[in-house]
């Protein structure tokens, strides 16, 4: 069994290398992790994906590099026994991902869930590509945000072991660029809070919000607060994508998330266990 850790301890549930989408090594995030008196973090590169998604392999751990990532993070891992390190993926859900999932991250500890991409495998678009908003301008952002919440919930009824949903109004990416609702969200809110209750899974509170412009945390204090007063526990993430933003505002989320009414947050541990974080 791990070791429980002390309340208030700074635990990163989300983080990133240059196998998908990020810039660093493990071994590069490990120290950065370290210097930030972190004490558990997560490794959570994007999974494996279907050609027609991402036919360049630009935002995910390919097939033919699965092996050198396990071994490079083995080898960070043990250099660094002064830090508990967590082998996960975050995992896009699309229609008819099981199975992929499955093969692709087997043997990972840790499962996010997470939704970037609105429709099929092969006729759909990401929703938070900067380079590319057609989606944006085609459907619009109200329409985007009812698809969006839509496929988050199928996402959550997955029979996939999430640990967590990972960044759950990613839809309010571009809010401040041109593409803010203009629908009440609290219905759609109300529907993905129910799902996660009914479903019995935790949802992320991600710092990356602030480094993206949101002006907000994911999610949202709004929606915050609804899965607060449904009971649906919490992790807490960076999303750090450069060694410099591992456990990026950490902290900052826990007062956030006790102002919001939270007392605890969950916490993956090493030997595949799950732990109440107390909140000071």
């Amino acid at each position: 069994m791990s070791m429980p850790l002390a309340p208030g301890s700074i635990v990163d549930t989300h983080t990133h290398t240059y196998f998908s989408d990020g810039v660093g090594t493990f071994e590069e995030n490990a120290c950065a992790a370290v210097a930030a008196g972190c004490s558990v973090l997560v490794s959570t590169d994007h999974l494996t994906l279907p050609a027609e998604m991402d036919p360049a392999g630009e935002v995910q751990v390919v097939e033919a590099e699965l092996a050198a990532h396990r071994a490079e993070w083995e080898a960070a891992r043990d250099a660094h026994p002064e830090l508990e390190m967590i082998y996960g993926f975050e995992c896009d859900w699309y229609p008819g991902c099981e199975e992929n999932v499955r093969r692709w991250a087997a043997g990972a500890q840790v499962l996010l869930g997470s939704v970037h991409w609105l429709g099929e495998q092969d006729d759909g678009a990401w929703i938070d590509d900067p380079t590319d908003q057609h989606i944006w301008h085609e459907l619009g952002p109200d329409e985007v945000w009812r698809r969006y919440a839509q496929t988050w919930c199928r996402a959550c009824e997955s029979p996939l072991p999430f640990g967590t949903m990972a960044h759950p109004d990613l839809a309010m990416r571009f809010v401040n660029a041109g593409f803010a609702p203009t629908i009440d969200l609290a219905p759609l809110w109300d529907e993905m809070v129910g799902c996660a209750h009914d479903t019995g899974r935790r949802v992320e509170l991600s710092t990356a919000g602030w480094r993206k412009g949101v002006g907000d945390y994911y999610p949202a204090r709004g929606l915050l607060e609804r899965f607060c007063r449904a009971g649906v526990p919490i992790t807490v993430g960076s999303d750090a994508h450069v060694p410099g933003d591992m456990c990026d505002g950490i902290r900052e989320a826990y007062a956030h998330a006790w102002n919001v009414g939270y007392r605890a947050i969950e916490v993956p541990r090493a030997d595949g266990s799950w732990e109440s974080l107390p909140l000071q």
